[in-house]
């Protein structure tokens, strides 16, 4: 049995035992006034989770490593991305070199590394896998060929330590300057991915199957404890011999530290044509999934998470629930579980264009198929459908940004 070691950051940690309650947040000013609010509502989940009769015989805790599923539903492309994350901010738990993590995050110039074998990670790459080196545009660069310039000097800087990190021989293809604001604002990605102001450096290698670039990457990444303690690790593992299937780890750099992502993704061009009845695990492949052993030292509701996200061209809403939907309390403006030890759905919202439903453990290990079925229900009037924007550059920002706010439980959604 795998026990948890004490690795809680001090920005994450917090704890909740009988009548003591504290929150010990030092939040980084890159992200201050995005991460307040979420610490906020943190917060307030462990005011209602003390509330109940089980908050007074057992600690909740909330780790810094993460899982997360996720199914995105696009009635309007008609398609359906399913994906599985393993995320953190120890270099404990995600075993980045301490000191390319320091020199990353330290540059004030790097918003993200990304490496991925995501098809056309940008504009112009074709069958290869990448490495981009997202770096925020000088100001004094003026012209397109100074600010290439800039960027792949400060590009050139890192290559060769990230290359021995990940065993990988990635060369320089190009410099992509992103031209607008569209796909960060309608992402809500604080320019991390994409957006005015970003330039990114790739560095293309060729491309390999999923299943053994997520077997090396994990195998160099993610500590032999987390890897023996299955949950949705392995869930993703098996997912990655998916012909479809994808793989991309990034590192955000915050002030005090970095965001450590590893995210296995599966598209199903067509799924979402004609369908009404939802079997979210379907698109995971599996009849089951299980929660990492990693946290069976005791009790990390927030930890463990399943979400869906419906977008639809047209108002819609959702019926025929199979599994249990918990309690839940408006706060600010959001629905907020009264407890965290029951399992079930919260769907917030649950009608409209965009419709997010999420699920939490509670105390149990593992959820079944038969527990997350739902029916997209019939849709009502016609209503003004989002900006269109740029979807090559999209795709990247959704895999990389989003799986950051779903982690963290309460995210804003994703918006496309």
């Amino acid at each position: 049995m795998a026990i948890l070691p004490k690795l809680f950051h001090p920005e994450f940690d917090l704890k909740l035992k009988k009548c003591n309650f504290r929150v010990n947040l030092i939040i980084s000013s890159k992200e201050e006034q995005s991460m307040k609010r979420i610490f906020l509502v943190f917060a307030i989940v462990g005011i209602f989770a003390f509330t109940t009769n089980f908050a007074f015989s057992q600690e909740i805790g909330l780790a810094t490593f993460q899982e997360t599923a996720q199914v995105i539903v696009d009635r309007r492309s008609q398609e359906v991305t399913a994906s599985l994350t393993l995320q953190t901010t120890s270099i404990q738990e995600i075993k980045v070199p301490s000191d390319l993590e320091k020199k990353i995050r330290e540059h004030e110039r790097i918003t993200s590394i990304i490496v991925t074998n995501q098809n056309e990670c940008i504009l112009g790459v074709v069958d290869d896998s990448c490495i981009m080196i997202n770096v925020q545009r000088d100001p004094s660069d003026k012209g397109i060929i100074a600010i290439q310039d800039s960027t792949k000097e400060v590009a050139e800087q890192f290559i060769s330590e990230i290359n021995q990190a990940f065993d990988t021989d990635a060369k320089f293809h190009s410099v992509y300057v992103h031209s607008d604001d569209e796909t960060n604002r309608i992402l809500e990605t604080s320019g991390a991915v994409s957006g005015r102001g970003t330039v990114s450096a790739v560095y293309v290698m060729p491309m390999e199957d999923t299943d053994s670039m997520y077997e090396k990457i994990s195998a160099i990444l993610i500590p032999k404890i987390i890897r023996d303690s299955d949950g949705f690790y392995l869930a993703a593992k098996e997912l990655s011999f998916n012909e479809n299937s994808k793989m991309t780890f990034s590192i955000i750099p915050f002030e005090n530290n970095s965001l450590l992502q590893l995210k296995l993704s599966v598209s199903y061009p067509e799924a979402g044509k004609g369908l009404t009845e939802v079997s979210p695990l379907e698109f995971l492949d599996t009849d089951e999934l299980n929660r990492s052993e990693y946290f069976s030292s005791g009790f990390y509701p927030l930890n463990s998470i399943f979400q869906v996200v419906i977008l639809s061209p047209e108002s819609t809403t959702i019926s025929n629930i199979k599994g249990n939907t918990v309690p839940t309390q408006m706060m600010d403006g959001e629905k907020i579980p009264t407890q965290l030890t029951e399992e079930g759905w919260i769907f917030d919202p649950d009608e409209g264009q965009r419709i997010q439903g999420k699920y939490i453990f509670g105390k149990e290990s593992s959820i079944e198929a038969n527990d997350l079925m739902f029916v997209i229900g019939e849709q009502t009037s016609p209503t003004p459908t989002e900006t269109s924007f740029d979807e090559s550059i999209a795709i990247l920002a959704i895999i990389i940004v989003g799986g950051v706010a779903a982690a963290i439980f309460f995210l804003k959604g994703y918006k496309k």
